[in-house]
């Protein structure tokens, strides 16, 4: 089935998807099931392999190949102590990874390897200057995460900085943070985005891995104000839902906080496979750098904190990252059914637009 043609844009026609929906790479959560039913209903999904070993993710990789005919992304990071084997699966992959996608990203030479095998490279950015200089080493597309996303994000609105990088980048740009309807969809377009990126709206649906003792503090939350933008985990601004951990986090001095950072460096070195002599290495170079160390460790927070939650369904002992949009869910539909209501709803809102 083909999309409306007010739903094929420059984003359906790089990504070979029926739809400008994106399902964003969520650590412990987006996964080969998640995945594979975003591509069958149509939408764009990415493999969260920021958080997942080698073999892991060749799993992955292998589940969603047989789980769907569709093509997929790979979300990875270069500060993740298996980037490099982790970009050689991608390219192992290529003929079925459409996308890679990633934060802080890799150089021009890796962003070229990725080109040259026909993998599309698709940063996120919650900054103007970071749109442009991720076009400079070789973007194809550019997703923008304005300040009402879940986990890390930054402070400006996607109201503003979307129109931003749409008047100063040429490559097609995908908005996030914030969506979670077709309404959403409707304006995006409208404002000449090619698409749509979600993350928070993907992970409360049924076909999320997340334990339901989880998602029902999801589906708790009625306020926006209850979800905020905290550094207490690590040292970066990261949006998640209140909850009694996160406020004992912030609340705790220095020493509560080192304590944290070495039990969960400690497990996401046991989980990641790095050797104490990478450990020790990262640790030393950041004294050097001036970065702090314990700024260093606590990186590994992030994803520790995030696991007890998402994995092991302990929510009040983890923490819960959440777009602004959480308080306006109140279901857990399939993917399929969430994707079909997005793009029905679109089609009524661009149909109304001429009257």
């Amino acid at each position: 089935m083909s999309a409306p043609a007010a739903l094929q844009t420059p984003l359906t026609q790089l990504l070979g998807c029926r739809y400008p929906i994106v399902q964003t790479a969520m650590g412990w959560v987006a996964d080969a099931k998640l995945v594979a039913a975003t591509s069958n209903a149509g939408g764009f999904g990415f493999l969260a392999a920021a958080t997942m070993s080698t073999e892991t993710l060749r799993a992955e990789i292998a589940a969603v190949r047989a789980a769907t005919s569709a093509k997929f992304g790979v979300n990875f990071h270069m500060f993740q102590p298996n980037a490099a084997e982790v970009i050689e699966l991608v390219l192992q992959n290529a003929d079925r990874v459409r996308a890679v996608s990633y934060g802080r990203g890799p150089s021009a030479a890796i962003i070229k390897r990725f080109k040259d095998a026909g993998v599309l490279c698709m940063p996120t950015v919650g900054a103007l200057k970071h749109a442009q200089k991720a076009v400079e080493l070789g973007a194809d597309i550019i997703t923008v995460q304005g300040g009402e996303g879940g986990g890390h994000t930054g402070s400006v609105p996607t109201t503003l900085l979307l129109p931003q990088v749409l008047e100063a980048v040429k490559v097609p740009v995908v908005a996030a943070g914030g969506f979670y309807n077709g309404r959403g969809l409707a304006g995006a377009l409208a404002y000449g985005a090619a698409g749509i990126a979600m993350g928070t709206r993907f992970l409360m649906t049924a076909d999320s891995p997340v334990p339901r003792s989880t998602l029902q503090k999801y589906v708790a939350v009625k306020e926006a104000a209850q979800i905020r933008a905290s550094t207490a985990v690590d040292g970066m601004p990261q949006r998640m839902i209140d909850n009694p951990f996160l406020l004992r986090l912030e609340s705790g001095g220095l020493l509560r906080r080192l304590f944290v950072a070495l039990s969960s460096a400690w497990a996401w070195r046991a989980h990641t496979g790095m050797t104490l002599g990478h450990m020790a290495k990262t640790f030393f170079a950041a004294l050097r750098e001036g970065d702090g160390a314990i700024q260093t460790m606590m990186a590994a927070n992030a994803p520790v904190l995030i696991q007890r939650a998402m994995v092991e369904g302990k929510p009040d002992e983890g923490v819960l990252p959440s777009g602004q949009v959480a308080a306006n869910i109140a279901s857990l539909p399939t993917v399929a059914e969430l994707i079909a209501g997005i793009v029905s709803e679109a089609e009524q809102r661009l149909a109304a637009l001429p009257r």
